[in-house]
């Protein structure tokens, strides 16, 4: 059976990615792995250099649980994946790499965060991924102040307000939206703008799906 470990920064978006990868992918194992002080410590000068270490700690964990892939769901820490995969030796995918391919379609992008340190992770692979397929686009980075600690403290209508209003203040000037976050996902439904706004689990998701899918043809050819 496929083992697939989901690595993550924050316990409010276990619940979610994990039903996500369980429904995609009904005959896999999801094993998950917390690190709850990665965000804090990037903002952290004396311990922002930890982090990378952390990461690769982690999945080398996940490698020896028997884990077969591993998704990385915050955008934080996302642009370690290629090389903590090549540190570690097992796939390393980023949950918002999909996301990102879908808005690059668009020329304007409108990127909102509630988090500084997942704000500018989110616009650099933006341009990643731009670059790579040879597009130009245009990044306005948004951060909503107050809306994380508002999650924090379990006030998720206050969250999703505050991310709604900020949403639609820039949808005028946009031609797609991307949340930065996976725990900014249920602003997405509550949103009303006439331009898409993407969150990255379920592209991430997809994602993931069609690489295990590959391994195990690569597995039963």
């Amino acid at each position: 059976m496929t083992r697939v470990a989901l690595l993550h920064t924050g316990a409010v978006v276990i619940g979610p990615v994990s039903a996500a990868v369980r429904d995609a992918l009904p005959d896999a194992t999801v094993v998950n792995y917390l690190d709850d002080r990665i965000v804090a410590d990037l903002g952290d000068a004396s311990r922002a250099d930890s982090v990378p270490g952390r990461v690769v700690d982690l999945v080398h964990a996940a490698k020896r649980g028997g884990a077969d892939v591993v998704m990385l769901t915050c955008s934080s820490i996302s642009l370690l994946a290629a090389p903590t995969s090549e540190a570690v030796g097992i796939p390393v995918l980023r949950i918002d790499e999909a996301m990102a391919d879908i808005a690059i379609a668009h020329r304007r992008i409108a990127v909102v965060a509630t988090l500084p340190t997942t704000l500018r992770p989110t616009a650099a692979l933006l341009r990643e991924r731009a670059e790579r397929a040879g597009t130009v686009v245009e990044i306005e980075e948004r951060l909503v102040v107050g809306a994380f600690d508002a999650v924090a403290a379990g006030d998720r209508g206050r969250h999703d307000a505050l991310l709604v209003g900020e949403i639609e203040r820039v949808a005028a000037e946009s031609d797609v939206i991307v949340l930065a976050q996976a725990s900014m996902a249920s602003a997405a439904e509550t949103a009303s703008v006439e331009v898409p706004v993407l969150s990255s689990v379920a592209p991430g998701v997809s994602r993931l799906a069609e690489h295990v899918d590959a391994l195990r043809k690569v597995r039963e050819g």
